[in-house]
């Protein structure tokens, strides 16, 4: 597929304002998740952080030695957290207090790194495992069904990294971070997932390093991509072409959440330089014309 170009886009779909600055961290932000009473958890390199509804910061996990990324709330308020530097998607209850491993290994071997999840509609989840994938294509997609079974739903990927379902429930859209395009799966049944398509491949940007990280869906099938390196959020839509560039606020935009009474505000996370140096951000850009996906 030829990469998209910015010249290409097609009229602006949305109405966005600035972002405006709404937490800060001394490290890169990632995992942006909303659970039902409004508060935000967002990680860093030290734990996970709460910001509530009013405003205030609370320390609600503490752990350096986890390496937290992707985070989602199950309906029970069940908390599932990737621990990359744990080899293992962990859970913790509403207060924060640490419930065990929600998936640690598949086939008897231990997972890597696991980066990123999304819920799926039959109380299973989906996850990315990049690890050890920059120098070969060993980068997979697993699945973890209601029952707590993991299996192997796709492989064979350079850094898989942020991933979601489309509104319609029929593809499984994955971001391939080192070669700078999004992959989409044809979900023919919970963790079966069709043929590996390339569904874009993004814009770059000379003399950065312009990649996508964590991924966000509306309602409409628009597809929101986290550009790290770039200070954007692409929307590409459901047919794969580019239609927009929103600002990110962050340079590094890492990871993205629809947040707000109506999902109309998306939530971005990420670093105001290179994300090992410089400190982390959380904005909040405001739209109009659009209802986000939770």
């Amino acid at each position: 597929m030829r990469p998209l170009l910015a010249a290409a886009l097609a009229p602006l779909l949305l109405m966005a304002q600035d972002p405006v600055e709404i937490a800060r961290s001394k490290t890169f932000t990632e995992g942006p998740v909303f659970d039902r009473q409004g508060n935000l958890y967002f990680s860093h390199r030290e734990g996970i952080y709460k910001l509530t509804p009013e405003g205030e910061l609370i320390d609600w996990v503490q752990d350096a030695e986890a390496g937290f990324n992707g985070h989602k709330i199950l309906p029970d308020d069940t908390h599932l957290v990737c621990a990359a530097k744990k080899s293992a998607v962990w859970r913790f209850d509403a207060s924060g207090r640490y419930l065990g491993s929600a998936s640690s290994e598949w086939d008897g071997k231990p997972l890597r790194e696991p980066n990123d999840l999304t819920l799926d509609g039959h109380g299973g989840f989906y996850f990315t495992d990049p690890g050890g994938s920059r120098k070969e294509p060993s980068g997979s997609v697993y699945y973890v069904d209601r029952r707590g079974r993991t299996q192997r739903a796709a492989a064979g990927m350079i850094v898989p990294n942020g991933l979601v379902i489309d509104p319609s429930a029929k593809f499984l859209y994955v971001a391939e971070t080192t070669p700078n395009r999004i992959l989409r799966f044809p979900i023919g049944a919970p963790g079966k997932l069709g043929p590996m398509q390339v569904f874009a491949t993004l814009p770059r940007r000379a003399g950065h390093q312009a990649v996508p990280d964590g991924l966000a869906v509306d309602t409409k099938g628009n597809l929101y991509v986290a550009h790290l390196g770039t200070g954007h959020v692409l929307v590409l839509s459901p047919e794969g072409k580019l239609v927009q560039q929103l600002p990110g606020g962050n340079y590094d935009v890492s990871n993205l959440a629809f947040g707000g009474k109506d999902r109309s505000q998306l939530f971005i996370t990420g670093s105001v330089g290179y994300r090992a140096d410089t400190e982390g951000r959380v904005f909040r850009l405001d739209l109009k014309g659009v209802r986000g996906r939770p």
